[in-house]
């Protein structure tokens, strides 16, 4: 258990980096919108019969019955419902508004490495706003936090152009930014704590009653259906949707936002080192060093070390 909790961050970075292999294998066959559509409803498919076989409870809150003459008991027998509505909401934000907007603005000519910058700002916006959940930042993770973005525009240096890049698809990306950092502050802030099959379904079943919609008026929702389609749906599902998100979630409850946010510095270089190995796409010199930049931000946001309050 131990090794595991030690280890959790790095598995978290690994999958979630995998998200960009998914994207290569899905989006020729499947429009953004659709694709994530099918993502969510097929999570759910996977989900929902877990959480009857596990028999798993719906969150319940404590109830006072009783009248002024008598003695309040206390009895937890209604569904929670305000949990529930706040897990919908951080879902929305993650899933829905998220990776919506990254794959839409990729799909619409935004360069990846365009989008991994804008998106990378979100540990810095999330350090701005830690306060909102009580988490002080220390200037060793400010620190931290530049040299890690720092790092990642190392990395993605050579694939970033705004040349034809319309202000739709950039603003595509600030949406995206803005969803993540609100929804893991919201998350950190209202709902840190819940069953995460429970969670799962919630979220996932928010994303699909948004993303479905959305996808039926903008797109033409036609799938072309081959072994690259079905594998990466497979993977976002079974992998991305409920693996790298029970880890985030789990992450989530037990770190800080800003510790947690700044684990998205490793992403684009882990991207980068996949998309080598299996694309044979070129990782220069440059990119080698921001990753190393990288490295060394996160290194010092998220080590464990007393600061005093000046620090």
């Amino acid at each position: 258990m131990a090794i595991w909790t030690a280890t959790m961050p790095w598995w978290f970075v690994l999958i979630w980096s995998t998200g960009f292999i998914v994207a290569k294998y899905g989006m020729p066959n499947a429009e953004p919108l659709t694709f994530l559509a099918w993502r969510y409803g097929c999570t759910l498919v996977v989900m929902l019969p877990i959480m009857w076989l596990t028999r798993t409870p719906w969150p319940m809150r404590h109830v006072l019955e009783g009248n002024v003459r008598e003695v309040p008991t206390v009895r937890a027998e209604r569904i929670d419902w305000p949990l529930i509505a706040h897990l919908a909401i951080s879902g929305i934000l993650i899933q829905a508004v998220y990776l919506g907007g990254v794959w839409a603005a990729i799909k619409h000519g935004a360069p990846a490495g365009l989008a991994a910058l804008i998106v990378g700002i979100q540990p810095l916006l999330t350090a701005l706003f830690a306060r909102v959940v009580g988490e002080p930042v220390s200037r060793r993770q400010w620190l931290g936090l530049l040299c890690g973005f720092i790092g990642v525009g190392l990395v993605v240096a050579n694939k970033v152009g705004v040349r034809g890049v319309g202000v739709g698809v950039i603003a595509l990306c600030v949406l995206s930014l803005v969803a993540i950092t609100a929804g893991t502050l919201y998350q950190k802030r209202f709902c840190s704590h819940f069953d995460l099959r429970v969670g799962t379904v919630v979220q996932f079943g928010a994303a699909f009653l948004v993303t479905l919609p959305a996808a039926w008026a903008l797109e033409t929702m036609q799938v072309r259906w081959n072994a690259e389609m079905i594998g990466a749906l497979a993977w976002s599902v079974l992998a991305l949707s409920i693996g790298a998100i029970s880890l985030l979630f789990l992450l989530i409850r037990r770190g800080a936002a800003t510790k947690v946010s700044s684990l998205m510095y490793l992403t684009p270089p882990t991207t980068a080192v996949m998309a080598w190995l299996l694309f044979g796409e070129t990782l220069s010199p440059l990119s080698a060093a921001g990753m190393i930049v990288a490295a060394l931000g996160v290194a010092l946001v998220i080590e464990r070390r007393a600061a005093s309050p000046a620090s």
